[in-house]
C-alpha cells in the first residue's frame, strides 16, 4: 500500500508563490516518475511538471518558467515552486507517482489533491 500526502495549496495574490509538496510512503521498493496534474472546474486533468528518477523533467507549455520541479529521492518528496502565479493557475494540484512495490509489483498512485486559489 502506497499513501501520498500533499500539502503546500492556498489562497495567494497574483504573481505571488507557492511550494508544494507530496510524500510518498508505505511499501515502496522505487519511485520512477513523479508528476504534478492540475483540474480547474470545468476543466481536463493537465500535466504541470514531471520529473523522473533519472532527474529528466517535463513542464506543461503554460508554466513558462514560472515553475519549478524537483525531488528528494532520499526523503520520496517531490516539490513544486510555483512563483508568478496567475489566476488561471487557480485548480486542484494531484500529485501522481509511478512506483515498484517491495514485492516487485509497479504501482501508481494519485494523492487527494490541494487546492491552489490565485486571487485578487
Amino acid at each position: 500500500q502506497v499513501q501520498l500526502m500533499e500539502s503546500g495549496g492556498g489562497l495567494v495574490r497574483p504573481g505571488g508563490s507557492l511550494r508544494l509538496s507530496c510524500t510518498a510512503s508505505g511499501s515502496i521498493f522505487s519511485i520512477g516518475r513523479m508528476a504534478w496534474y492540475r483540474q480547474a472546474p470545468g476543466e481536463q486533468r493537465e500535466l504541470v511538471a514531471a520529473i523522473t528518477s533519472g532527474g529528466s523533467i517535463d513542464y506543461g507549455d503554460f508554466v513558462k518558467e514560472r515553475f519549478t520541479i524537483s525531488r528528494d529521492k532520499a526523503k520520496n518528496t517531490m516539490y513544486l515552486q510555483m512563483d508568478s502565479l496567475k489566476l488561471e493557475d487557480s485548480a486542484v494540484y494531484y500529485c501522481n507517482i509511478q512506483a515498484l512495490l517491495a514485492s516487485g509489483a509497479p504501482f501508481g498512485s494519485w494523492g487527494q489533491g490541494t487546492r491552489v486559489t490565485v486571487s485578487a
